[in-house]
């Protein structure tokens, strides 16, 4: 009994380091979501190894000794419930049979005290990445409990059109935040040069060269935020994607003959990975690739050996497409700003092609990511 407490101990202690190296790499990484779940399931296992140790050590206990209060393993699993019901995401412990409501939130979820029956399919289907429950879609975030013999794993499911809803507000606030800054920059100019050439005109005699000086300057600026304000009515006007299968061999093929007649002197190597076909907006997914593959033919341009690399493989239940360059990468401070809406270091660029793809990716339930910077490389997913 003794040596099978001390196996069970050793595993939940080993689930537990297991769980808190995960919440370190999610850290790292920025996944909120993982972080959080191994938050709670590393908590799980210290609430869990708490309640074992005290089980043992009022077992050694002997009878004489009255209890003056409530005994520690029942204020290890209060302290293990309480912590678990305070967490808003609902999560479920996957048992071989069965699966457990663990909190409030996914007992309210599910209309239950505690088992969930049956089993929602994309629960049991360890490759789901996403539940339909009730009209709402949620994402599955999943941790192998290795530490427990009964649970095969712990499910966190985050509701997607809360967590779209906060992006889109954060995003939202950041857009005005760039049209103020963007307009009022471009306005101020304009307004500059219109007084002056006002003055110059209200002048006795009319300097006309002056004039002329004055009205070429106004003229290319009030076109620079016309130029603006086109790019942000295209960013802002994407229409929902018409959503069909399409033969990828077909789609890439096309991609890479717009590409050589565009940049005939770089070098594009396809990769299709055997993905034989997938379902997209055909029109929009070429915008938003062509907006990558424009970014790393004027990177791959500025070196010796030019070259593109597109390459195309499925990831578990997504379409990943990558785009690198052989360039030399992205500047040093300037990553976390790439993605922002008219954010550009070239003198003649909108700033939304970035912006523009990973709104379409979005659209299709992915999303676009910089996973390289040197060299700099792109991932564009969809579901």
């Amino acid at each position: 009994m003794a040596s099978s407490r001390g196996l069970r101990a050793i595993g939940l202690a080993g689930g537990m380091a297991l769980a808190a190296v995960a919440g370190a790499l999610a850290w790292q990484a920025g996944m909120w979501g993982a972080f959080t779940l191994s938050l709670l399931v590393a908590a799980w296992f210290a609430a869990s190894l708490y309640g074992q140790a005290a089980r043992s050590s009022v077992g050694a206990t002997t009878l004489a000794e009255p209890a003056s209060g409530p005994a520690p393993a029942e204020t290890g699993a209060l302290l293990h419930r309480l912590l678990l019901d305070a967490a808003p995401t609902p999560l479920v412990a996957l048992h071989h049979d069965h699966a457990r409501a663990l909190n409030r939130a996914a007992r309210q979820m599910f209309g239950t005290d505690a088992r969930i029956l049956p089993i929602p399919g994309s629960l049991a289907d360890e490759a789901a990445t996403h539940l339909h429950h009730e009209g709402r879609r949620w994402r599955i975030d999943r941790v192998r409990a290795d530490g427990d013999p009964a649970v095969s794993a712990v499910v966190a499911l985050v509701d997607v059109e809360s967590e779209a809803s906060l992006a889109e507000a954060r995003a939202s606030a950041e857009l005005i935040d760039v049209l103020g800054h963007e307009l009022l920059n471009g306005l101020a100019p304009i307004v500059s040069l219109a007084d002056s050439a006002q003055r110059a005109a209200d002048a006795e005699p009319v300097d006309h060269a002056l004039l002329r000086e004055i009205l070429g300057p106004l003229k290319r600026r009030a076109e620079g935020l016309e130029r603006f304000a086109r790019a942000y009515r295209e960013l802002a006007r994407l229409p929902a994607p018409t959503i069909q299968p399409w033969d990828m061999a077909e789609f890439l093929h096309d991609l890479r003959q717009g590409f050589v007649r565009r940049w005939p002197d770089i070098d594009l190597v396809v990769e299709s990975g055997h993905v034989t076909a997938w379902r997209f907006d055909r029109d929009q997914l070429s915008q938003a690739l062509w907006a990558l593959l424009h970014n790393a033919a004027e990177a791959a341009s500025q070196g010796p050996s030019a070259r593109v690399d597109l390459s195309c493989h499925v990831e578990g239940q997504r379409l990943a497409l990558e785009v690198a360059d052989s360039g030399n990468g992205i500047v040093p401070g300037s990553a976390d700003h790439i993605f922002r809406p008219f954010h550009t270091t070239k003198p003649e660029g909108s700033g939304i092609g970035l912006s523009l793809a990973r709104q379409i990716a979005r659209a299709h339930g992915g999303t676009v990511e910089l996973v390289g910077a040197r060299p700099t490389r792109f991932r564009l997913t969809l579901t």
